[in-house]
């Protein structure tokens, strides 16, 4: 989250009215993430976030809200979008597209166990076995296509060797495309960024025992796309050594587990999920070099380090999952 475009307290009271979720109490702006202005704001009624797009428009965001309230409409803890007096859920606030959404309990865990692993696998797959029946379509924007458009903008800012290895890997995606086995995919609703700060955590009552998994959010890179993806983006932020970006055995088999207890992988996915690994550290490595190279102004802003995606995806080809990382069949 970031801050883009500066809300007034009362420009922000006046707006929360207008939807009748209460008097304004408190707003601040939040540093945290870098692609919309997001605040705070708690009204006499409840907490909220406050979010104005800067780059989606009026045109897409109504999938990833209509997205949101269909999956707290079938049980999984996401925030739910505040509608107006019509049944909107997009409005508009400074000149742009906004939403407001209740904001979720709890806190992210940042230093996660495989037990917080296992709860985010085995929800993941509730979250796309209930999306099965969202019936909007909207491409995941960050996918192949974009990183086709985006590595030749970003190669001459970055060395050498690493201009390589964005090529290769870019070219074995394009390749891996084509397989049979990667049309044959299941598909549907993905997050397609569910890192460790976009998911809560709650402690039980009493202060003691294991955390409960209390909310998905941040839904604003989802799309219509492989849920392979959406597995490999977790496996290569909840399930690895952040410092080297090395796997973690005990955390990836947790989160496989629990994932496949559910919603067991089809002999395409368990085929491809050593590539889609690889795919999902492309896709962030490629971002991050966009959002360092090419950055926006903003007045609260927090970028993220490319280079952590490169030793991540350095790892993925380095040292492949294998069937056993993968889960039961």
């Amino acid at each position: 989250m970031a801050v883009y475009t500066e809300v007034s307290f009362d420009e922000a009271a006046e707006f929360l009215q207008s939807l009748q979720l209460g008097t304004l109490q408190t707003l601040a702006g939040c540093s945290g993430g870098i692609e919309n202005t997001n605040y705070f704001a708690t009204t006499d009624e409840a907490p909220y976030v406050l979010t104005l797009f800067e780059r989606l428009s009026m045109e897409q965001l109504p999938f990833y809200l209509r997205l949101m309230k269909h999956l707290a409409h079938h049980g999984i803890p996401v925030p739910d979008p505040a509608t107006n007096r019509d049944g909107d859920v997009v409005h508009a606030l400074k000149g742009k597209p906004a939403a407001v959404v209740n904001r979720l309990r709890g806190k992210s865990e940042l230093a996660p166990t495989a037990a917080h692993c296992a709860e985010v696998g085995a929800m993941l797959a509730r979250m796309h076995l209930a999306g099965r029946d969202f019936s909007m379509q909207q491409p995941h924007l960050r996918a192949l296509d974009w990183w086709n458009e985006t590595v030749p903008v970003i190669l001459p800012f970055v060395p050498a060797d690493q201009a390589a290895l964005l090529q290769r890997e870019l070219a074995y995606q394009n390749h891996v495309a084509t397989f049979s086995a990667y049309g044959a995919l299941p598909q549907g609703p993905i997050h397609a960024d569910l890192f460790r700060d976009n998911v809560m955590f709650e402690t039980p009552e009493g202060g003691t025992g294991q955390p409960v998994l209390s909310g998905f959010f941040d839904f604003y890179f989802a799309g219509i796309d492989t849920w392979l993806f959406d597995i490999a983006v977790c496996l290569n932020d909840w399930c690895i050594d952040l410092a080297t970006g090395a796997r973690d055995d005990a955390r990836t088999h947790a989160f496989m587990d629990a994932y496949v207890s559910v919603r067991p992988l089809t002999a395409q996915e368990r085929q491809l999920l050593p590539a889609m690994v690889r795919a999902a550290a492309l896709r962030f490595w490629i971002s991050r070099l966009w959002d360092l190279h090419l950055p926006r102004e903003a007045a609260v802003l927090q970028a993220h380090d490319p280079d952590h995606f490169h030793r991540v995806l350095r790892q993925r080809i380095l040292y492949p999952m294998t069937s056993s990382h993968i889960g039961a069949a």
